[in-house]
């Protein structure tokens, strides 16, 4: 309420100071807003390890929205190391539990080879995945992507979507 100065005066700092107070209860909702306040500078410096901090221990908790903050924090080395493994691991994660912004960024991950080996059939599968949500920048990305690729490795890949569609819904 305070941050978005709903039925209240907006004020910063009393937000940071309600969602420090869940944060360090264990609340993942609290401790992405208190990220997302640091990663911004909403109300206090911008602190990139301080918002990565709080990424983690939502992401941890397996809170989809923290897992992709986080790795994209590692792939751009802002407040953690720049390892693009690490960005693929916690994009992965939240993939899995269909995101489609760690979807598209894995496909492109994939497309690229970074973090993992270059591997079209997986990119398309995710990008894929990604673009059925409504995700425009990967329906882009697939077109482009399946320029490239021969009948059967797009039928392979849309099998695989379907698999881990089906993981998903488990």
């Amino acid at each position: 309420m305070f941050e978005q100065g709903k039925g209240v005066v907006q004020d910063y700092r009393e937000a940071l100071k309600w969602y420090e107070q869940a944060a360090k209860n264990g609340d993942a909702w609290a401790q992405i807003n208190l990220g997302r306040m640091y990663e911004e500078g909403r109300g206090i410096l911008t602190d990139f390890q301080e918002a990565a901090k709080w990424y983690r221990l939502a992401a941890e908790q397996g809170d989809p929205r923290a897992q992709f903050n986080l790795g994209l924090m590692h792939f751009e080395g802002r407040g953690v190391p720049l390892d693009f493994r690490e960005a693929v691991k916690w994009y992965r994660l939240a993939a899995l539990q269909g995101d489609p912004m760690a979807q598209f960024n894995l496909g492109l991950a994939y497309g690229k080879g970074h973090g993992v080996v270059q591997d079209k059939v997986q990119s398309y599968a995710w990008l894929l995945l990604a673009a059925s949500q409504g995700h425009q920048k990967a329906r882009v990305s697939k077109e482009n992507l399946v320029a490239d690729m021969k009948p059967s490795e797009i039928t392979e890949a849309e099998i695989l979507a379907r698999e881990i569609t089906e993981k998903e819904r488990k």
